[in-house]
């Protein structure tokens, strides 16, 4: 398959269970012969992230498989068929399973005796202990590759006492020129939602989950690279901004639940795409300019904003069954996760397949954005 020669990015939002369409999406990425040199995540798109960059080439799908099948339990089918109200209850008891029991390799229900809270201060801000999780990816993960820099790796978090966005990244950025390395709890600090899980401290700060003001890192790919080559940016979406008008109470929940976490996906990529033909239109500009503005001081201020490269946008949001409710991110049967897996898998297929993407050009503003399902639409 020919993926051009821009250079490959990877970003990937929050979404807790739905993180298998994500691990999907990459196998897919993977098998066809996608390396991203930049991956950036946030809550469960950070911990996919670090499995990824944290591991070699050829072992990357096998880690990420290693940790969604610890994470899902029970069986990888069903012996009969199901309707839609069926499914919903079975997922909704799988849900509530994992509220009272935790999960393996991930979380577990604090007891709420008294004298916890006297013994882990975390007790009395959390509902659950996530050292489980740090075992995990300290077992799942190289950390010293990602430190290595061989792969760029970008996590997004919030500070809980100034509120602000913060990213943790192995590579120098505008926060933070010397970059310190990353450890099992930068990546658990940007899953840390409240009030399930408490907030994690790194060099004296205490940091919640990322998605609590941005659940997707697309603009901190787009602000912060410094290449002027064009990049193509694989964006794996858990929550669609766009959906049906509820029928019931439930609908309603899990429909605040994805306009709240689809971080506006498309008003970002929009104002991307602004961002782009106005880079280029400078340029245009500023190469028409007489010499004798060269050393102008607003000229040289105009410059630094000049071009940086095609952008192409590669949208893979995953779409939400009728039978999924608000607790959908909650829901770890090994069903369910096979499911998510399988549609990440085979929305990267169809996005190769798709008009799009086999007759994708670069056009004079610089930006593109592909979608299958909007392809799938224009020539049903």
């Amino acid at each position: 398959m020919d993926l051009g020669k821009d250079k490959k990015y990877l970003v990937l939002q929050g979404g807790g269970a739905l993180g298998a369409y994500q691990a999907g999406a990459y196998e897919a990425l993977h098998d066809a012969g996608v390396r991203p040199e930049w991956i950036a995540g946030i809550s469960i798109g950070a911990i996919n992230a670090a499995i990824i960059s944290g591991n070699p080439e050829e072992r990357r799908v096998e880690k990420l498989r290693a940790f969604w099948e610890m994470a899902s339990g029970g069986p990888k089918t069903l012996p009969f068929e199901t309707g839609p109200l069926i499914r919903k209850w079975l997922n909704e008891y799988s849900s509530a399973f994992n509220s009272a029991v935790g999960v393996n390799g991930f979380y577990l229900p604090r007891s709420l005796m008294p004298w916890q809270y006297v013994a882990d201060p975390d007790a009395a801000i959390s509902f659950y202990d996530t050292s489980p999780l740090i075992e995990t990816l300290e077992t799942l993960v190289d950390f010293d590759l990602i430190n290595r820099r061989a792969v760029r790796l970008s996590l997004g978090a919030v500070e809980v006492v100034t509120g602000d966005f913060a990213y943790f990244d192995n590579h120098p950025c505008r926060q933070r020129y010397d970059p310190r390395p990353i450890t099992a709890h930068h990546v658990a600090a940007s899953g840390a939602l409240p009030p399930g899980f408490p907030p994690v401290e790194i060099d004296g700060k205490y940091y919640w989950d990322g998605g609590l003001v941005s659940n997707t890192p697309f603009q901190w790919v787009l602000d912060e690279r410094r290449t002027v080559d064009d990049i193509c940016v694989f964006q794996v979406d858990l929550f669609s901004a766009k959906g049906m008008m509820p029928r019931d109470m439930s609908d309603v929940l899990a429909r605040e639940k994805e306009i709240r976490y689809s971080s506006r996906t498309r008003m970002n990529t929009n104002e991307a795409a602004r961002n782009e033909r106005h880079e280029k239109a400078l340029k245009r500009l500023l190469d028409r300019l007489p010499l004798e503005f060269t050393d102008d001081g607003d000229v040289r201020i105009l410059r630094k904003q000049e071009d940086r490269g095609a952008v192409r946008a590669v949208h893979l949001i995953y779409a939400r069954k009728p039978y999924e409710t608000h607790s959908m991110d909650n829901e770890f049967s090994r069903l369910t996760m096979e499911e998510h897996w399988k549609a990440g898998y085979d929305d990267v297929r169809k996005t190769f397949a798709s008009r799009q993407w086999q007759n994708r050009v670069i056009p004079d503003d610089g930006f593109v954005s592909i979608d299958h399902r909007r392809d799938d639409k224009q020539h049903s």
